[in-house]
């Protein structure tokens, strides 16, 4: 296995993470550790698929990404509150 895919893997592995911690109740996804575990997790995807294109693959990472970064700003900024 490259580098490039030992790197896809791990991102992958920190949004299931993410994701898992979410739905158990156990990471609140909207505080900093989920949204920094999918904001790495989808940028080492991206860097993964520098090295293998995959056009649909990069929009939705990107798009995983971008997310993230609205709810770190949103956390950094204090608009962040529970509804």
């Amino acid at each position: 296995m490259s580098l490039p895919d030992i790197l896809g893997v791990v991102g992958v592995l920190m949004i299931l993470t993410a994701y898992a911690g979410a739905t158990s109740g156990r990471l609140d996804a909207r505080r900093a550790p989920a949204l920094l575990l999918n904001l790495t997790g989808a940028l080492l995807i991206l860097v993964s698929l520098y090295f293998d294109f995959n056009l649909s693959a990069v929009l939705m990472e990107g798009a995983w990404a971008l997310v993230a970064v609205y709810g770190l700003v949103q956390l950094a900024l204090g608009r962040n509150r529970a509804p």
